[in-house]
């Protein structure tokens, strides 16, 4: 099988998967739960998510590992488990992509702010330095650095990776709109400033994830594409802004809404489109159709 950079080097553009946390949540995740403790306990839930994209049309597929960094792991006492969480995640989700897609070995933010001081630059390094070991153990194809916010820690993620790995390194921001009508991070950073500084760390494909819908996504790749315009762009977009009614939490977007801006996404520079909060297969099967009748 060719290199996800083979493929997109053919001007192919990608479709990744959609949600993992709110779809283990409509699952039965608990709040207050380890999502990442289910690669275990709930073994075959875990792998019906994952198919389930793949038979949606996906080309490649997440891992059930976000959140599985020693750090994060620490408030559910389950540390000790790091190496084996992320492998156990890699492979089932290698298991139901098969040899002919991908998995992206999904590695998120620790949730230390390193200007406080609460933590080594070491330490921080030696958690990502573990998931993406195991992540590529269980079968992963590339690591996927994703709702990132600070240039620092996503520098961080990216050494280790790469450092560790022969894999291909992806890294995605999380961005929202000020008042002023640009993007930030919730540190401040802008889309430019993350392409800059991600194509100095080596990163193989960058973009976007999270807090977004598709209307919000495509104005974040084509300020990207004003500073680059060769590195192949993910993105990762909810289903539209949350939003809180009758006591749960709403997503908005439909899977047609999401489709219909597919094309002008793919015209602003995007190379791989995917789904995260809120998307479901439905979702990933109407974007999936789109891309296949672009000519």
């Amino acid at each position: 099988m060719k290199t996800l950079i083979e493929l997109l080097k053919e001007n192919k553009i990608l479709i990744s998967d959609g949600a993992w946390g709110t779809f283990l949540q409509s699952k039965g995740l608990q709040p207050g739960e380890c999502p990442e403790l289910w690669n275990i306990t709930h073994r075959d839930v875990v792998f019906e998510i994952a198919k389930s994209y793949v038979d949606a049309g996906a080309d490649m597929i997440l891992t059930n590992s976000f959140g599985a960094n020693p750090i994060k792991l620490k408030h559910y006492g389950l540390e000790s488990k790091t190496a084996e969480l992320n492998f156990a995640a890699a492979s089932i989700s290698r298991e139901a992509a098969g040899d002919n897609h991908y998995v992206l070995g999904s590695i998120g933010p620790t949730g230390i702010l390193l200007m406080m001081g609460e933590i080594s630059e070491d330490e921080i390094y030696e958690g990502f330095k573990i998931q993406a070991t195991a992540l590529k153990a269980g079968g992963a194809d590339a690591i996927l650095i994703e709702t990132m916010s600070d240039i620092d820690e996503a520098k961080l993620a990216v050494k280790a990776a790469k450092e560790n790995t022969n894999l291909t390194v992806i890294c995605t921001f999380t961005f929202e709109k000020t008042l002023t009508g640009e993007y930030r991070t919730m540190m401040g950073v802008s889309p430019t400033e993350m392409t800059i500084a991600l194509k100095e760390a080596g990163v193989d494909i960058i973009g976007t994830n999270c807090g977004n819908g598709f209307d919000q996504m495509i104005e974040i790749v084509q300020e990207i594409r004003t500073v680059d315009n060769s590195i192949p762009i993910l993105v990762h977009a909810n289903a539209g802004k949350p939003i809180f009614k009758d006591g749960i939490t709403v997503f908005p977007e439909t899977p047609d809404f999401m489709a219909s801006k597919v094309q002008l996404l793919i015209e602003s520079g995007a190379n791989i489109i995917g789904g995260c909060c809120g998307t479901t297969p439905a979702h990933i099967s109407a974007i999936a159709n789109v891309v296949r009748n672009i000519k």
